[in-house]
């Protein structure tokens, strides 16, 4: 069967407002009581078990945290990492950074006699209308090439 509903009127909600009030007042002492139950509770929340120390962490599991550290670490990566190739052109020649960076590499290994190995990095200065590249390796040693 349907159920009939009646309108709120004024007498109903200042009945409802007195209820609140009352309850409010009422509550404060029921307040005082629900902290001695927790601290009763306490106790048997606390019971540890043999061989854990309380606070520690499962062994083979991660915090959420150190998952989004490294998934920003790897989108970091993908966005460094872009190819790139230059081309120098000038007066019929056309030499790419891979080609000087290889004559560079020989210049290091036949003309220094120095170990590949020890090559760790290289400036290049390309000047097309003298046709040299100056360089520097490792931070320390200069010279030149032709081109």
């Amino acid at each position: 069967m349907a159920e009939t509903r009646k309108p709120v009127g004024k007498s109903e909600a200042n009945n409802a407002a007195d209820t609140t009030t009352e309850t409010a007042s009422v509550a404060a002492p029921a307040a005082k009581t629900e902290v001695k139950e927790t601290e009763a509770a306490k106790p048997a929340a606390e019971k540890k078990k043999p061989g854990r120390k309380p606070g520690a962490k499962k062994p083979g599991r991660k915090p959420a945290a150190e998952k989004k550290e490294t998934a920003a670490k790897t989108t970091t990566t993908r966005k460094t990492a872009v190819k790139e190739t230059v081309h120098v052109q000038f007066s019929g020649k056309a030499y790419t950074t891979e080609d000087l960076v290889k004559i560079a590499k020989d210049v290091w290994k036949y003309d220094l006699k120095k170990k590949v190995g020890d090559f760790k990095e290289v400036e290049l200065y390309v000047k097309p209308e003298e046709s040299v590249v100056y360089y520097v390796i490792n931070g320390e040693e200069k010279g030149q090439f032709n081109i």
